[in-house]
């Protein structure tokens, strides 16, 4: 592990110094190098700043528990089922020479569905 030598420290930069600089970073047509020398500060130094300022911290807490971006829209009202109707369904199957009708009443039409898909199986 290496020690560090006794007359040199790290230096430490206020958060406003730290805004202040990637702010002017950020600025259109300016080079990042530019505005680290500038602050006499290392580009790698002012580019991790900028990426810390993006990136919400570790134990940020959320506001809302829906996402970001979410819009909650209001959904249309479901049509009503239609009314039953006094008309049964009426079924004729035909395989070769036998033929088997099946009269069901409309208001069982999901019955008569599932039926049908088992014997169609």
């Amino acid at each position: 592990m290496d020690q560090a030598s006794p007359g040199r420290r790290r230096r430490v930069h206020s958060a406003e110094f730290k805004a202040q600089a990637v702010q002017a970073s950020q600025q259109p047509g300016v080079s990042m190098a530019a505005v680290a020398m500038a602050h006499g500060i290392n580009a790698n130094l002012l580019r991790r700043w900028g990426h810390e300022r993006a990136q919400p911290p570790v134990d940020a807490v959320a506001v809302s528990d829906k996402p970001v971006g979410f819009i909650e829209l209001p959904m249309p009202a479901q049509p009503a089922p239609p009314a039953p109707s006094a008309e049964p369904i009426r079924i004729e199957v035909r395989r070769g020479s036998t033929t088997i009708a099946v009269t069901w009443p409309a208001s069982a039409a999901d019955a008569c569905a599932a039926w049908m898909r088992e014997l169609l199986r």
